[in-house]
């Protein structure tokens, strides 16, 4: 079978979940597959790897502006597609590099959801409707829509509710596991708390930082430590004005294994998002060996499920309060971790994978 993958989301960012969704993918798709991955432009970091990968990369020229380079790169989009015959198309995202309504496609589509983020914060995300507009095209033209949890299935038909009978729950999985830890490696002496993701709006760090104010007026000897972007001017300024500067830790740009440290020694994750359609960190911080305390609301009970601590992530004091809990009391704490590894054990990307190459066969 040969699977048409634009490679959209390229252009839109070097590396992020959904290319790591698509990496995962791809690589796991049997020998006799041939995926094909069109691209203006791909690292080394979110490259897939498979051994029929068919890279179709168009490389920009002349100088800026290089008026003819974007003048020609739908065509040459085009012309791939005509030349390569797929059988099936996966858009990485909800528009094309040929410029093309997806609904012009001649073969069956499969689209994958990530979430409706753009919808729940529309005034802020999406205040002129383009996004949502591009997403409704893409979900109207899809003969398959794949979610990565029931949460986001029920969000999706919230707000296209034509999506009905067209939807699939592929959950993801997490990359990283305690195999990865490298024996007693310490990277950090002090005991601390561990923040993974971006610094959006949504992420709520904010009530993060407020919370672990609380905690180390009690416990002064604990750090937060957030692999993330470096601070900007702002933030910087926002942290000396709450006393914080000398209890940060942070990390940015980290390989797997480093990561996977960081969560195995940490008292626990701590995610506090607003909304998430997956919401990846607490399924590897519990693969890692460690504890998550992550918000209510969205899919993160679903994917945690009684395996972590959980709080209204409006509440500054809940959130302190929880983060209090665990470090005085080590044994609930073991009881969670314990818990979390029988937790992660329904996610995997070979689930994943064949759930989708089932619906790829069912379409063809």
């Amino acid at each position: 079978m040969r699977i048409l993958y634009d490679g959209s989301i390229y252009k839109m960012q070097v590396t992020g979940g959904v290319n790591r969704y698509f990496q995962n993918l791809i690589q796991r798709l049997p020998d006799c597959y041939t995926p094909i991955l069109t691209t203006t432009g791909i690292s080394h970091i979110g490259c897939p790897q498979h051994s029929n990968l068919k890279l179709k990369c168009y490389h920009r020229f002349g100088l800026h502006p290089g008026r003819i380079s974007y003048f020609i790169e739908p065509y040459y989009f085009r012309w791939i597609e005509g030349k390569v015959h797929p059988d099936l198309w996966h858009p990485t995202y909800y528009n094309l590099l040929n410029q093309r309504e997806i609904s012009q496609i001649s073969r069956p589509i499969v689209i994958t959801v990530h979430d409706t983020i753009h919808e729940i914060f529309a005034d802020r995300l999406d205040p002129e409707g383009i996004q949502a507009q591009i997403k409704d095209k893409a979900i109207a033209a899809a003969d398959t829509i794949l979610c990565v949890s029931e949460n986001t299935h029920q969000d999706l038909l919230k707000y296209y509710p034509h999506a009905e009978g067209k939807v699939k729950v592929t959950y993801l999985a997490s990359e990283l596991h305690q195999s990865l830890v490298l024996g007693d490696r310490t990277l950090i002496e002090q005991p601390y708390f561990l923040y993974v993701g971006s610094r959006w709006f949504y992420k709520n760090v904010e009530t993060l930082l407020k919370a672990f104010k609380k905690v180390i007026s009690v416990y002064k000897d604990i750090k937060l430590c957030l692999v993330s972007s470096a601070f900007s001017e702002q933030e910087k300024r926002e942290l000396t004005e709450l006393n914080l500067t000398d209890y940060l830790i942070l990390y940015d740009h980290i390989d797997d294994r480093t990561l996977a440290q960081l969560y195995h020694k940490s008292i626990a994750l701590v995610y506090p998002s607003l909304y998430e359609g997956f919401g990846l960190p607490p399924l590897e911080a519990m693969s890692c060996g460690t504890v998550a305390i992550a918000s209510n609301v969205s899919s993160i009970p679903e994917i945690v499920g009684d395996a972590a601590l959980l709080f209204k992530p409006t509440s500054v004091d809940e959130l302190a309060d929880s983060m209090i809990f665990l470090l005085e009391n080590p044994l609930e704490r073991e009881r969670l971790i314990e818990k979390g590894k029988q937790q992660v054990k329904l996610f995997s990307w070979e689930k994943t994978v064949n759930q989708t190459i089932n619906t790829y066969q069912s379409l063809l």
